[in-house]
């Protein structure tokens, strides 16, 4: 390590510190969207994070392909390893299910973004088309075979008993 003071701290402290360090980059992520929202709209929030995204998750995918040692087509079991990897998986409860040897299904039951929203009277965010993009680059990322489809997200909400819901399916 890098910094001596990690090497001093406990399992405990330093998942205490994994999940602060997540709750962070998700503070990071919806302030200046926020900011951008409340000076020039929603349409161009949106078209930022769009861009954001493009290439965050991106390198989030290939540095977790790498801590895992995945090969360059990870297939579904390098993508459900990594799903649960994300910074996400610390902060959202989410539910990932493998039907058959070429689908991953990839639920978001508990979302942190649309219930602090929810908390502060605000519309819910409109994920979906941003979503998308994130998911299917993140699994392309891991494989070039995925192919990703949005089940329900905001705002096209279809499964109430989520936030969103996605399904990877490899092709070939």
């Amino acid at each position: 390590m890098k910094n001596s003071v990690f090497e001093n701290l406990s399992r405990e402290q330093l998942m205490e510190l994994c999940e602060i360090y997540a709750k962070n980059w998700l503070a990071l992520d919806g302030v200046w969207f926020q900011s951008v929202e409340a000076e020039h709209g929603l349409d161009e929030a949106l078209r930022h994070d769009a861009n954001a995204w493009r290439r965050y998750t991106v390198i989030e995918a290939k540095r977790i392909k790498t801590f895992l040692n995945l090969p360059e087509r990870a297939g579904i079991e390098g993508l459900r390893q990594a799903l649960a990897l994300r910074f996400y998986g610390l902060l959202n409860l989410q539910e990932i299910t493998v039907p058959d040897d070429r689908t991953l299904l990839y639920k978001v039951i508990t979302c942190r973004v649309q219930h602090a929203r929810q908390r502060k009277g605000m519309a819910y965010h409109p994920c979906k088309p941003v979503g998308y993009i994130e998911y299917s680059l993140f699994a392309k990322t891991l494989d070039d075979r995925f192919e990703t489809e949005t089940l329900s997200c905001h705002p096209d909400v279809t499964d109430p008993s989520c936030n969103c819901f996605w399904k990877f399916t490899l092709t070939e």
